[in-house]
This record gives C-alpha cells, structure tokens and sequence, in this order.
C-alpha cells in the first residue's frame, strides 16, 4: 500500500506546475535569514530538509509539493519592500500554491491577489522587557522555577559540551514514546528533531539532583538587518515522568536570560487551530468552522493531537497572541488532505 501511495505521489507531482528551483546554498539562505528573519518560522525555512526554494539573491519562498499541489512554508525570507513582487511571481508560476502559517502582511497580499485567509491559530509573543513575569497572573509561572529550584534542579543554557549527544537521544526517544501517535512526528510546520543544535540555535536544559537531564528547550534565532533580536521555542522534550513544573520552570529561565541580554522579544509558536475567529479577509467559512470543529473535538484531542493542551500552556505566560493565517484560492477537501499528509497529521 506504501508503495502504492508512493508511486501516485510521484504521478500527481509530476503533474504540478513546474517552478524553477533557485540554486541557495545553506550558507547563502542562512546569510539572508540574517537579513530579513523576523519571524518565527523564518529559521526553519532555511534549514528544514526537503524543502524547495523559489526567488533570487534578493529573497526566497521557502516551499514543498503534495499529491500535485505545492505549498509555501511561512512568510517569505524577503525585504519588505520586495515582499509583494515575490509573492506575485511565485503565485503565477506555481498556479495558486497554498500559503501556511503567514503573517498579517503576507495575508494582505494574498487577499488582494483574489485568496481566501483564515485564521489557523496564533502565535505567543513576549514583548522584553516589559513582559517579566511580575503580578498575579504569572504567579504559577513563577512557583514552577522556585519548586525546581527548592528540590536541587538546576536550570541553566547548553553552550556545548554540557549534555552529550546520546543523552539527547535517549531523552527525544522517550518523549517520542509517550506521544499520542508515537510512530511519527509532525512534519513541514516542524523539522526534524536536531540532536546538536544548528548554527544560532539556544539550547536550555533541566537536570535533576544527580545532574541527569530531566528536559531541554532549543529556541531558533529570529533575525533583522544581521542581529538576533529575539528567539523561538523550536523544540522542547522531557522525561515522561518528569514534574509538571519542568517545561513551565525552563521557558521562565530561559526567556528571562534573553530579557538580561536586551533580546526584544521571545515567540513561543503556533498554537495550532486556536481561536479561529473570523480573520478580517475574505474567507472559506466552511474550512473556519471546520478548524474550530477540530480544535474542540475530544477525538483530534485525545488521539491525533493535543490542540487545546498547546493552548492552554502557552497561554499560561500572558503574552500577546498574534494570529497565524492559512491562504489558499481554492480549498478544496484534496487540497486539504495533501497539507494534512505533508504535515503528517494523517
């Protein structure tokens, strides 16, 4: 059957608009995100395996095809000033590609090109250094890092050399086992799991009172005019049995020692399918209830994926929740599918 579905893939790909490939080299992608990455996906964009490049030296459209169709991952890695010229010619070649996970100002342009936009759940930004966890509302926040502290956990950054590689393996392994669907990870809106943080990358980590790792936080860095002015939560594992406090304790210390640094900022990710109000653009009400349908279902919740929990933690810091858009000029149920098995959700 796999290799079935495999070889239709390859017949309905081959059947896809053909887009020139522009030749960026890791190196040469990484040089622009320092230029004109400032926004949280931004990093994955130029690192993520299997992806696809569209543009010139000016900029790139970061993109992968499924089932015939292809689809752009996150805003492109351009200056605003060239923003709606690329997104214009990558429109035309690849004949109404699907945009996932854009910002407002992508959305605006897509909107004016005849798409529909809707709301696919929203991004947590913590303004630094207003946002510092005083008050009330952060006062659970606050406890997680003091109890971790009180029972001789340490809380501190991996600079290299901390933490060994198999030590990191064991422990996305075990997180892996206890996941609700255990034989795959999701896919394209995430990349692979890095055993050694890349190029930029921060990796903060939890260990125990016998100094065994106990959880970690990698954050990517998010670029403007060649500096890091903020990070993002990338990727996050620990022990099935460790304590609740372990991840809510980790994020505090890390997002405070960004704020020591002068960081501007720190985004938490999507909370997928989260609050799917109406967007302010033309939109498929059909698809707007059918997202908010999913985000509610006790079924997608308990045995695909566990939407509202993502909400709820992230929430848990009082940050500004910024909406992530989903555009498309036909959605269609196949167009549908194809993104749901690139992001391996089925």
């Amino acid at each position: 059957m796999g290799s079935l579905r495999k070889s239709i893939d390859r017949f309905l790909d081959d059947r896809a608009p053909a887009i020139p490939r522009a030749e960026l080299p890791l190196a040469k992608r990484l040089a622009m995100l320092a230029q004109h990455g400032d926004f949280s996906l931004a990093y994955s964009t130029a690192t993520q395996p299997l992806l696809s490049y569209f543009g010139d030296e000016n900029g790139y459209v970061a993109f992968q095809t499924m089932m015939g169709r292809h689809y752009a991952l996150a805003d492109p890695v351009v200056g605003e000033a060239n923003r709606a010229a690329l997104i214009n010619r990558f429109v035309e070649i690849a004949d109404s590609p699907w945009f996932v996970q854009i910002g407002e100002a992508s959305a605006k342009i897509l909107s004016g090109l005849g798409y529909q936009v809707s709301r696919i759940g929203f991004d947590t930004r913590l303004s630094l250094p207003a946002h510092d966890f005083s008050g009330k509302p952060n006062e659970t926040v606050r406890y997680s890092e003091r109890w971790l502290v009180k029972k001789g956990f340490t809380l501190t950054e991996d600079k290299g050399g901390l933490v060994d590689a198999d030590e990191v393996r064991r422990l996305s392994d075990e997180w892996r086992a206890g996941r609700i669907v255990k034989r795959r990870e999701m896919a394209f809106l995430n990349r692979p799991f890095p055993i050694l943080p890349g190029p930029g990358m921060r990796r903060f980590v939890l260990l125990d009172p016998d100094r065994k790792l106990t959880a970690l936080l990698d954050f990517d860095p998010i670029y403007k005019d060649g500096k890091a002015v903020g990070y993002t939560t990338a990727f996050k594992r620990k022990l099935a049995d460790a304590t609740p406090h372990a991840e809510i304790g980790l994020t505090k210390f890390a997002v405070d020692q960004f704020r020591g640094e002068g960081v501007a900022s720190v985004t938490l990710g999507l909370s997928p399918l989260a609050d799917t109000a109406p967007s302010g653009f033309p939109e498929s009400t059909f698809w707007r209830g059918a997202f908010g349908r999913a985000f509610d279902s006790k079924l997608v919740n308990r045995h695909r994926f566990n939407l509202q929990g993502q909400a709820a933690f992230k929430r848990r810091f009082h940050g500004t929740e910024e909406p992530a858009y989903i555009a498309f000029r036909r959605g269609t149920a196949s167009g549908m599918l194809a993104l749901l098995r690139l992001l391996k959700a089925i």
